[in-house]
C-alpha cells in the first residue's frame, strides 16, 4: 500500500517530502500527506504533487485518462438501509464500498478481506432501491468517490469518501487480519479508522471538504 494512502491522519502545519516519495506523474518530491489521481484504464491510484493533481481536476484532461480524487468526506446520519436490503446486496461481511465504474458503466461493490479488495457481485435492482432511499448516493463522482458502509449492532453507518480512503481500509485489514475473525488487533485498527473518519466528516448534504 502506498504511503500516500495513510491520509486520514491530520497533516502537520508544514510538511517536507519524505525520502523516496515522488509524484507518479512527474517525479517531483511529495510530502507524506498528498493527493492522488486515478488512472481510469488500469484502475491504479497514483500519488500526485499539487500541480499534477490540480491539472486532473478538470474534466477531460489528458483525454480523460486520469481523474483527480476529490477531498470530500460526508457522513449521512439519516442513511436508510435494513438487514434485508444488505442481504440482497450479497455482501458477505460487515463492510463494503460502492462506486460507479465508468468503464463498466455500472456501480460495483468491493469489501476488505485478508486477500485485498474483493469484488461482490452487485444486483442492480437491489442497489437502485438503496439509492432511491438515500438520494445523497446519486451525487458520487464516478471512479474516484465511493460510499463506504459499515454494518454494526445498532444498524448501518454510511460515508461518502475519496476512493483512496477505501483502499486504506483494505490495506489495514490485509495487514492486521489474523485467523477466521480477524483478531483483536485487526478490529482495533478498523475501529480506529472509523473513529478518524467520523472526526473528519461533516453531517448532512453539505458534508465537509478539505
Amino acid at each position: 500500500m502506498s504511503a500516500g494512502l495513510r491520509r486520514f491522519l491530520e497533516p502537520e502545519p508544514t510538511q517536507r517530502p519524505a525520502p523516496g516519495e515522488r509524484c507518479d506523474l512527474c517525479a517531483e518530491p511529495v510530502p507524506e500527506e498528498h493527493a492522488h489521481v486515478v488512472n481510469l484504464d488500469s484502475r491504479a491510484i497514483l500519488c500526485a504533487c499539487r500541480a499534477c493533481y490540480l491539472l486532473f481536476t478538470h474534466e477531460g484532461a489528458a483525454g480523460g485518462r486520469f481523474r483527480a480524487v476529490p477531498e470530500r468526506y460526508l457522513h449521512d446520519p439519516g442513511f436508510r438501509l435494513d438487514d434485508a436490503q444488505w442481504d440482497a446486496l450479497q455482501v458477505p461481511v460487515r463492510m463494503a464500498f460502492f462506486f460507479h465504474n465508468s468503464s463498466l458503466a455500472r456501480t460495483v461493490a468491493f469489501y476488505p478481506s485478508p486477500a485485498g479488495a474483493t469484488e461482490s457481485l452487485l444486483p442492480l435492482e437491489a442497489w437502485e432501491e438503496v439509492v432511491a432511499a438515500n438520494p445523497t448516493l446519486a451525487g458520487l463522482t464516478p471512479d474516484v468517490e465511493a460510499v463506504l458502509v459499515r454494518r454494526g449492532a445498532d444498524g448501518f453507518e454510511s460515508y461518502l469518501v475519496p476512493i483512496d480512503a477505501c483502499y486504506q481500509l483494505v490495506g489495514l485489514v490485509r495487514l492486521h487480519w489474523r485467523g477466521f475473525d480477524g483478531g483483536e488487533e485487526a478490529w482495533r485498527e478498523i475501529d480506529g479508522f472509523f473513529d478518524r473518519l467520523r472526526q473528519r466528516c461533516g453531517e448532512g448534504p453539505g458534508g465537509s471538504r478539505r
